[in-house]
Parts: structure tokens; C-alpha cells; sequence
């Protein structure tokens, strides 16, 4: 609501800034507060077609078309300073006061003038007229220094940069193994964030190009204040089953940043060991982690693993072709490591002197091809282990669920309604008070939320299932639960770089660049 207030606030006071400039350039003071045709006004103020206004009826284009128009309109009355046009960007209304309230004359549309200036110059160049060219570039009106060219440069693409990595296609690093061998460490990707809806930024005041911590002095790179509310645009396709798609990370509101990873305050409450001496740190939705994992479920799907296979709605599905599970290999090292590097195997993740390997089912073929008389076991997960530690965290009423053999859990979908239970509440209490933003509470037994006794809760927005395809070495929705909509971020288009390193060097995958990042 107060950034709405602000957005309110900030044009009427343009509107009101920019009467004097109406007037002074021959036109109605009336029409600066006329919506709409103060637009129009404007544009013809600075030489530009009245259709031209059009252009601010589009979200996100109408960001540059709006500063455009102000940075000409401040030429037009003969500011051409760095400090004018930046203010103007920043905040026009303030410059446009600032123009009135120093008595500056309308010069002239700059859009025109300059056009014209150009057409002059070329002309002259044309003809080789050195007198014409040199007073032409003496009384250039708009004239910059090479500094001021270099600076303008610079942040027009810092602008530009940003601009086109907040809305349109950010790149992202793989940096860890839970999406092999689909999707590789050190694998280079550019993601859409308009494929599933271009979610618009909610924080305002970043360092640019940084997402949520600046390197060197390992601080947060954003204000939490001011925020806008939450929204999406239409998407341009729905997620679908088994896309692999990148997210903020649920649980990564409240965080411990240590040098070796994040912990989530969920994860730290279950073992405080293992950020010790370490500041609490509070983010944004979109200042979250980003992970990249598989859909696996959809919104009113109901999931269960067994033996690591998953079923939806009852049904075993498609395994992913990539997917690969921890192995204990005898003899140890069946194959030579370079022999298995080549395979893919991450040896990075291996432990050839016990013979532990995370393998695909085409690499654990490949080693019993080669190797006859090589017995590949795949590992579970031992119940006992992992007895609390797998989402909701209740030992007690889920002392079977492992990450091998889970659920059947439903996950919710907008505009469903569950009923709520002392066996199921834990698995939905996080939703309904964090991602939904209620007061829930429990007395004897019974579910209040927002103050008023229910049994029941409808569920606001959509909800995901994500999984990596190295099952077993993936801290994905079995550890800590749904994805949120509002938590997408973004759908991988292709593999631009990807670059390996072992204890055999680093190599570059040149089979990987340019392919692309959703492969199944």
C-alpha cells in the first residue's frame, strides 16, 4: 500500500511539474492533468509523435520509453548535463521543478533538433567542408565530453544489463551436483524468466547485476525497504511435468551464510552446530537462493516414492534418463578413473577406495559390460537415519519416510480446500503461515487461523513438487517441501559454457555448449 501511495503521490506531482513546462513551451497548462494527454503534450514538447505516448501502455518497455522522455525533455530546455539527465531518470518531477524554478526557456523539441544538428553534419561531412564541420561542432548543442560519452555508455549498459537480467533471461552457474547428469556442475545456462510469467521485482533499492550478496566484502547487496507487493504477468506456457526449473528457495528467508553453504534457520534449528557463530540473515522473496530442480508434481497431484521410484495419482511415472543413485561397486575401482571420467561419472562425488559411486543406469550397463563379474549395489536410505530429517520433519507420525520411500503426500492447489487434521497439519502448517501469510494456531487440538476456529483452509496459489535427477545426492521437496508459484523464477533455454574440474585438471565440455538445458 505505500508504495502505491508513492506511485500516486509522484504523479501528481509530475503533473504539477510539468504545467510550467507546458506553458513555457507554447501549450495548455490544462493538459498536464489531463491523463493521457499529458502524454501526448509531452511527447510533442520533445519532437516526438503524439503516437509515440503509446509506447507507455506496454509494462516494462514503458520503463525506457518513460526515461527517454524525460532525459529529451530536460534537452529541450537546454540541460544537458550528466546531473539533469540522471535526476530526470531517477526522479523527473524534482528536475522538472528544478527547471521551472530556475527561469530556463523552452530551447526547442530536442528529438527535432538534434536530428537536425545530425543531418547538418552529415552533410557537411559529405561536401568536406572543414569550416562548416568545425563551427557546427563548436555550437554543438548537445555536446559531450569523452568522459561524459564513456560514463553515458557505461550506465546505459549497466541499465540495459540489468533491465534485460531482471525481466527477460538471466544466466546462472550449476553449482552443485543434485541435477546430474542432466544438468552438470559448471554448466552455464541462460534461463526465460517469461516463459512461466515475468515476475516483477519486488525489491527496489540493489546493487546492480548482484543478486543477493556482494563479493569481497560478503554483505547483503539490497535494501529491504521499500518493497513492492508481489505479481506476476501472464505466462507464456504453464509448467509441465518434468521440467527442470529454477526457483527461490522456500526455506531461504531466514538463512546462515557460512563460508562453505546457507543453512536455513529450519535447518540449523535441527542441528545448531552447524552455523555456529554465525548472524541470522533475513531476505526478500526475490533476494532467496536460487535452486534448479525437476518438476516432478503437479498443483492436486498426490506423490509417493517407492523404492525410489515415483508414483503420481497411483501411477509409476517416467524416470528421467540423466537420473543416477548412490552405488557401492565391487571390485572398488572396476574401471580406470579416466575411463569413467569420460562416462560422466562426477568423480567428485565418488569414494573409489570403497567403492561408492553416484551412476546412471546407462553408466552402471556400461560397467557391467566391461566388467561381467562387477556387482553394482544401489543404496537406500535407511529409515532409522532419516527417521524427522525428511520434510514435515515428524518422526513421530511419518517414522517410515525416507528419502526412497515417501508419503503419499498431496500437494495443494489454488483454490482447493483441505481438511485439516493433527496427522496432516504438519504438513501444510508452513504454507498456510509463511507462503500465505496467516496467523495459525492450535488449542487443544483445534486450528484457528486468523483468530477464527476451522477445520478447513482453501489454498491461494499453486504449489510444485521439484526433485533433482541425482536422487540421492539432491536437498530438493522431500527435505523441505512445496515450491511455492510465487517462488519461480524461470525456465532453462540452453547450456552457453560448461567447464569440469576434477583432481585430472579442468576440461572444457565442448559436447555440452550450445545444447540444451532440458533434456529429460
Amino acid at each position: 500500500m505505500s508504495i502505491l501511495i508513492f506511485l500516486v503521490i509522484s504523479y501528481i506531482l509530475l503533473c504539477i511539474s510539468l504545467k510550467p513546462l507546458f506553458i513555457s513551451a507554447g501549450y495548455s497548462g490544462t493538459d498536464a492533468y489531463i491523463p493521457g494527454l499529458n502524454f501526448v503534450t509531452w511527447c510533442k514538447i520533445i519532437g516526438r509523435k503524439p503516437t509515440y505516448a503509446l509506447w507507455l501502455l506496454f509494462p516494462i518497455v514503458n520503463i525506457f520509453i518513460f526515461c527517454g522522455m524525460a532525459v529529451d525533455m530536460v534537452l529541450s530546455f537546454g540541460r544537458n548535463t550528466f546531473k539533469n539527465s540522471a535526476l530526470a531518470v531517477i526522479y523527473a518531477p524534482l528536475e522538472f521543478f528544478l527547471i521551472h524554478n530556475a527561469g530556463d526557456k523552452y530551447k526547442g523539441p530536442a528529438v527535432t533538433r538534434q536530428r537536425e544538428f545530425n543531418h547538418e553534419l552529415k552533410a557537411a561531412y559529405e561536401r568536406k567542408d572543414t569550416f562548416a564541420i568545425k563551427k557546427l561542432e563548436a555550437n554543438n548543442p548537445f555536446k559531450k565530453s569523452k568522459i561524459r560519452e564513456w560514463v553515458d555508455s557505461i550506465v546505459f549498459a549497466v541499465f540495459a544489463a540489468a533491465f534485460i537480467r531482471m525481466f527477460l533471461i538471466e544466466a546462472y552457474v550449476i553449482p552443485t551436483s543434485s541435477m546430474e547428469s542432466s544438468l552438470r556442475v559448471g554448466d552455464y545456462l541462460f534461463v526465460s524468466k517469461a516463459h512461466y510469467g515475468i515476475r516483477l521485482p519486488m525489491t527496489v533499492a540493489m546493487f546492480p547485476l548482484i543478486h543477493n550478496r556482494l563479493p569481497i566484502i560478503n554483505r547483503e547487496s539490497y535494501l529491504k525497504h521499500p518493497s513492492l507487493p508481489y505479481y506476476r504477468l501472464p505466462a507464456l506456457t504453464s509448467i509441465k511435468r518434468f521440467d527442470p526449473v529454477v526457483f527461490n528457495y522456500p526455506e531461504g528467508d531466514s538463512v546462515y551464510v557460512t563460508p562453505s553453504r546457507t543453512f536455513s534457520l529450519y535447518d540449523v534449528r535441527r542441528d545448531p552446530r552447524l552455523a555456529q557463530g554465525y548472524p541470522l540473515t533475513t531476505r526478500p522473496l526475490d533476494k532467496m537462493d536460487h535452486y534448479i530442480k525437476r518438476c516432478i508434481g503437479l498443483p492436486g497431484d498426490t506423490l509417493q516414492i517407492k523404492a525410489k521410484s515415483v508414483y503420481i495419482n497411483g501411477a509409476k511415472i517416467d524416470d528421467p534418463t540423466g537420473m543416477q543413485f548412490n552405488c557401492r561397486v565391487t571390485p572398488s575401482q572396476p574401471l580406470a578413473l579416466e575411463t569413467l571420467r569420460e562416462l560422466g561419472v562426477n568423480l567428485n562425488e565418488c569414494n573409489p577406495e570403497v567403492g561408492f559411486y553416484s551412476l546412471t543406469k546407462a553408466q552402471r550397463e556400461y560397467i557391467k559390460k566391461e566388467v561381467p563379474s562387477a556387482e553394482i549395489e544401489i543404496l537406500y536410505a535407511n529409515p532409522e537415519q532419516y527417521a524427522g530429517n525428511v520434510f514435515p520433519h515428524n518422526a513421530k507420525l511419518f517414522p517410515t519416510w525416507t528419502p526412497d520411500n515417501y508419503g503419499p503426500i498431496w500437494i495443494p492447489a489454488k483454490g482447493a480446500t483441505v481438511t485439516l487434521t493433527p496427522q496432516n497439519i504438519d504438513i501444510y502448517r508452513r504454507v498456510i503461515s509463511v507462503y500465505e501469510h496467516n496467523k495459525l494456531e492450535e488449542k487443544d487440538g483445534r486450528f484457528y487461523i486468523n483468530g477464527t476456529l476451522t477445520d478447513k483452509y482453501t489454498f491461494k496459489q499453486d504449489y510444485y513438487w521439484m526433485m533433482g535427477d541425482n536422487r540421492d545426492n539432491s536437498e530438493d521437496s522431500r527435505f523441505w517441501g512445496f515450491v511455492p508459484e510465487e517462488n519461480i523464477v524461470g525456465k532453462p533455454l540452453f547450456i552457453f559454457f560448461s567447464k569440469y574440474t576434477d583432481q585430472f585438471g579442468s576440461k572444457i565440455r565442448w559436447d555440452r555448449i550450445f545444447s540444451s538445458a532440458n533434456k529429460f
